[in-house]
C-alpha cells in the first residue's frame, strides 16, 4: 500500500512540475502584455503633448500674416489661404515624454487647419516570452486643430479704405484690435484660435 502511494506520488510530480512552468509563463506572459500596454498609453501621451506644441507654435506663427491682412481688409482672404508652420516644437514635447517625433506635417483648412504628428516610443517592450518584442516599440499619433473661432466687423474711421478697428466677437469674448497698435498676440491669439486634440 506504502508502495502504491510512492508510485502515485512519483506520477504526479511532473504533472506539478508542467502546471508550476505553465502559471509561471502566464504570469510572464501577462507582464510583458502590461508593458506593452503601458508603453503604448505612454507613446500616446508623446503623441498628444508633441500634436499640442506644434498646433500652438502654429498659431503663434500666425501672428504676422493676420496682422498684415488687417489695414487692407483681407482678412478673410489670409483664413482662407495661410501657411501653417509649425512642426519645430513637436520633438521637444515627444522626447520629455521618452518618445522621438517619426512624421509631423500641417493640413492646412482655412478656418480650421491641422497637424498630425506621428512618435515612436524609445524603450522596447523586450519579452522573453514574447517573441519579435525584443525590438518592437509603441508608436502612436495625434491630431490637433487650430480654429478660428471669431466673426468680426472692421470700420474705417478716415474713409481712407484702411480699416482702423476691428472688432471680434469670440464666443463669449468680445475683442477689439486696432491694425496700428495691436496688442500683444501672446494674448489675443488664445482668443482669437481654440487649439485642442481631434481623433485621427
Amino acid at each position: 500500500m506504502i508502495e502504491r502511494l510512492r508510485r502515485d506520488a512519483g506520477q504526479a510530480f511532473p504533472i506539478y512540475v508542467v502546471m508550476v512552468a505553465g502559471l509561471l509563463f502566464l504570469v510572464f506572459a501577462f507582464f510583458a502584455v502590461g508593458k506593452a500596454a503601458a508603453l503604448r498609453n505612454g507613446a500616446q501621451g508623446a503623441a498628444d503633448a508633441a500634436a499640442l506644441a506644434a498646433a500652438r507654435e502654429a498659431r503663434d506663427n500666425f501672428e504676422a500674416g493676420f496682422l498684415a491682412s488687417l489695414p487692407e481688409d483681407l482678412l478673410d482672404a489670409y483664413l482662407r489661404a495661410h501657411p501653417v508652420m509649425g512642426c519645430s516644437a513637436a520633438q521637444g514635447l515627444a522626447s520629455d515624454n521618452q518618445a522621438d517625433v517619426k512624421s509631423c506635417y500641417p493640413i492646412p483648412g482655412g478656418y480650421e487647419d491641422r497637424i498630425k504628428v506621428t512618435v515612436g516610443g524609445r524603450k522596447a517592450v523586450d519579452s522573453s516570452v514574447l517573441p519579435g518584442s525584443k525590438n518592437t516599440k509603441a508608436e502612436a499619433t495625434a491630431t490637433a486643430v487650430i480654429k478660428f473661432r471669431c466673426s468680426w466687423t472692421s470700420v474705417d474711421l478716415n474713409d481712407d479704405s484702411i480699416r482702423d478697428i476691428f472688432f471680434f466677437t469670440c464666443g463669449k469674448d468680445f475683442l477689439e484690435i486696432s491694425p496700428g497698435s495691436p496688442p500683444p498676440w501672446s494674448q489675443v491669439s488664445k482668443i482669437l484660435y481654440d487649439v485642442h486634440l481631434v481623433d485621427n
